[in-house]
């Protein structure tokens, strides 16, 4: 019967063809039954499918050769036709764009394809065929080619296997499928298919390359003066006898996935060390985010340099929390410790959990991430849904911030612990270095971020109170379009809708050992690093290079506000307004049925904006093309009729398309304005300036015929705490606070500095 049973279900997809609708018409195929307990006949029907649904799909070739042949080489490997799918990789291969220098693109699946044709040709197994084809790729590569290469092979199936599952279950009560979906369902199942057969496989095969490459060691417990012990792992390349420096990454993302990064370090010439805050991995002491690292990182650094692999020489490098733990080491810096290179380096107090003294809810569920267990509880803040869910039930409900856990559902410890301190205080001082400790900094450092990096601002203020403190410092910046991951790894070709410039693909990780190898190994200097400010003009497709930031522009243009329309807009002049005059904006802090502040860059590109929550401005358009290049700063001369406002400012391009390009923002709690370590209330219904300047740096060449929109506002939605301004401290302050509407006068003499070159 079971025999009959796939015969008949061979027929039914053989036949699909007769069904398909004629030339001209929407294509449609038999939807085919799928059992996902029966994986070889499954395997047949889909081979068949597969085959008929590619018969079809030779018509999209001319649409896009790239997505075409991406989309053809899997559906011929599930076919059987791996003569064909080799050709097609291959040249989806070279289509691909240049931006491509992480591995071979799709390696695994020629690896996969060869394999598959020695077994139908030799009849052993698909492990036996797997496992020699794989040896003949890898045996021929040295260390860091093959770690290039080896995260192809060691994707987690689970997801393909969910996917898959999900497209298998919105097959019941369909009978047909659009070509569309009948090519989804191909590839879903090829992901799920071709890893499920692959990877068990290559993991055993990634592991005997590892023993014979690397000397490693995953549990390490280095011993701290208080008693406490910190789990790391050590990578050194097999069969090193002369000392090397060390490269370091300090981390609390606990992972044994950490062991391929202490590799790479070996790979690159290194002793690689991987060692977690106190609490994770095998550590059996308390998890503690930040608080500790500016003392434990140096006890490593100690422990390191007694140990006979040790030359007596570190760097450290990594991105987010690695990036703020590199520069806690540095607050007391270690005289082994020769350089650090952050990317998107975190300052706690100052970037989160609060921005410029506004909690914001973007990192919420960060602290359950690495404080759940000894690992990280990815599940918990992987739920997107889970917190938009929560922000906006907070929001609903009217609760004071402080309660916003409660709401949730699960307390929030570290969040509470954290509300206490709602200025930049001694608690967030000690965990970073702070004024005069910049002077002491006396090491080469390249920090590395971007534009649309939610850190940026936290990464550019070591860079200016290191220079601040120390004008004559060895910094380095490099920074261009990309966002919070990118900055650490290998930008995407499209963030956020933006195509980026083909000059602007760079691959941190091996920049990083440029740098170590210039500093450790006397090796050039990174041929990018030209000056001090490196940064990518976006719409020029070209790098720049400036001795400090303030250099990056050769003119500071001061923009007024008008109460004189233009179209939908007031304008935005050039001229400081020989007469004072406002604009009023009157909003209940206590109506739900309404947001204020829209600041997000997400998309960077809108064919549409709604400004009508806040107050927009406009320049006349540009004559000539100009670039803005730099940090745009201001100075707000507002009244309220309250203690304390929440604002924002949002930059855009206009395009002479009418397309709107997002620049930069500021959100801002007026009160810290002066000083972030100070709360200093405003005087109800008096003039007060609130001056800005933590905005996001940005480097964009503007079109002839575009002008800047400038939008005015106060911060009022779900993601971020809401000030009633009473003046008390705003994590306490609940809907019963708002009483009268906050009346905002905005001043036309407030100024808007935009760095520009001509």
């Amino acid at each position: 019967m079971k025999t009959l049973h796939i015969y008949l279900q061979l027929v039914k997809v053989l036949c699909i063809s007769l069904l398909t609708v004629s030339s001209g018409i929407t294509q449609s195929f038999v939807c085919p039954n799928i059992s996902l307990s029966d994986t070889l006949t499954t395997g047949k029907i889909m081979a068949d499918f597969s085959r008929n649904v590619l018969s079809h799909y030779t018509s999209q070739q001319d649409t896009n050769p790239s997505d075409y042949l991406n989309t053809a080489f899997r559906l011929q490997i599930l076919a059987g036709e791996y003569k064909q799918a080799l050709q097609s990789l291959k040249a989806c291969r070279q289509l691909a764009t240049t931006r491509w220098t992480i591995g071979t693109l799709y390696l695994q699946y020629e690896v996969y394809t060869y394999s598959r044709m020695q077994q139908s040709q030799t009849k052993q197994s698909f492990t036996d065929t797997f496992t020699q084809t794989f040896r003949q790729y890898v045996e021929a590569m040295d260390n860091q080619t093959l770690l290039l290469n080896e995260r192809a092979f060691l994707n987690d199936i689970q997801p393909f296997e969910r996917d898959w599952q999900q497209e298998v279950s919105q097959l019941k009560d369909r009978d047909s499928l659009s070509l569309t979906e009948a090519v989804r369902l191909c590839k879903s199942y090829f992901l799920y298919e071709v890893h499920r057969q692959m990877i068990p496989i290559a993991r055993k095969l990634l592991k005997e390359q590892d023993d014979k490459r690397y000397d490693i060691q995953d549990n390490v417990l280095i011993p701290t003066k208080d008693g406490a012990r910190l789990w790391a792992i050590v990578a050194r390349p097999k069969n090193s006898t002369e000392p090397k420096p060390t490269a370091l990454a300090y981390t609390i993302y606990a992972d044994m996935r950490n062991i391929t990064q202490a590799k790479n370090a070996a790979a690159h010439g290194y002793i690689g060390v991987v060692a977690h805050t106190r609490g994770k991995g095998l550590s059996t002491d308390a998890i503690v985010p930040y608080e500790m690292e500016s003392k434990d990182v140096n006890e490593v650094i100690d422990w390191i340099i007694r140990q006979p692999w040790s030359n007596k020489e570190v760097g450290m490098y990594g991105g987010s929390y690695n990036g703020f733990a590199q520069w806690a080491a540095a607050k007391h810096l270690h005289p082994a410790l020769k350089t650090i290179v952050p990317y998107a380096a975190a300052i706690p107090g100052k970037g989160l959990p609060m921005e410029n003294n506004v909690f914001i809810n973007a990192n919420y569920g960060w602290a359950f991430h690495v404080t759940n267990n000894k690992y990280m509880d990815n599940t918990i803040y992987t739920t997107p849904q889970r917190w938009r869910k929560m922000m906006n039930s907070w929001y609903e409900s009217g609760k004071p911030y402080n309660k916003i856990d409660s709401i949730e559902g699960q307390p929030n410890p570290w969040l509470q612990k954290w509300l206490l301190h709602p200025a930049f205080d001694a608690y967030w001082q000690n965990m970073v270095p702070y004024q005069k400790d910049f002077s002491g900094i006396t090491i080469p450092v390249l920090s590395i971020t971007g534009y649309y990096d939610d850190g940026q601002i936290s990464a550019l203020h070591y860079l200016k109170e290191h220079y601040k403190y120390n004008p004559h410092a060895e910094h380095y910046l490099l920074i261009g379009p990309y966002d919070h991951v990118g900055s650490q790894r290998q930008g995407a070709a499209v963030l956020r809708g933006y195509a980026i410039d083909s000059v602007a693909y760079i691959n941190t990780p091996e920049l990083t050992f440029q740098w170590m190898d210039y500093i450790f190994y006397h090796k050039p200097k990174p041929a990018i690093l030209k000056d001090k400010i490196n940064y990518e003009v976006m719409g020029v497709n070209e790098w720049r290079h400036a001795p400090s930031i303030e250099k990056m522009h050769n003119m500071l243009q001061s923009f007024y506000l008008s109460t004189e329309k233009a179209g939908d807009y007031y304008r935005l002049t050039t001229q400081k307004p020989a007469k004072t005059e406002f604009l009023t904006q009157t909003i209940d802090m206590a109506d739900r049925s309404t947001s204020h502040n829209d600041y997000y860059p997400d998309p960077i590109i809108r064919k549409e904006l709604d400004v009508s929550d806040g107050l927009a401005f406009i320049s006349e358009p540009f004559t000539e093309p100009v670039s803005v290049d730099g940090i745009f700063s201001g100075n707000l001369k507002i009244r309220i009729n309250k203690k304390d406002v929440d604002v924002g400012v949002v930059l855009y391009e206009v395009l002479p398309s009418g397309e709107f390009f997002h620049l930069s923002y500021y959100l801002g709690r007026a009160s810290y304005a002066r000083d972030m370590s100070k709360r200093q209330l405003l005087r109800p219904d008096k003039i007060e300036s609130v001056p800005f300047e933590r905005t996001r740096m940005v480097s964009r060449q503007l079109r002839k015929g575009s002008r800047l929109l400038v939008i005015l506002n106060v911060n009022k939605n779900p993601f971020a705490q809401i000030n009633y301004g009473t003046g008390k401290d705003v994590s306490q302050e609940d809907i019963q606070d708002a009483k009268d509407p906050l009346q905002i006068h905005w001043y036309t003499d407030s100024m808007i500095q935009i760095p520009m070159r001509k």
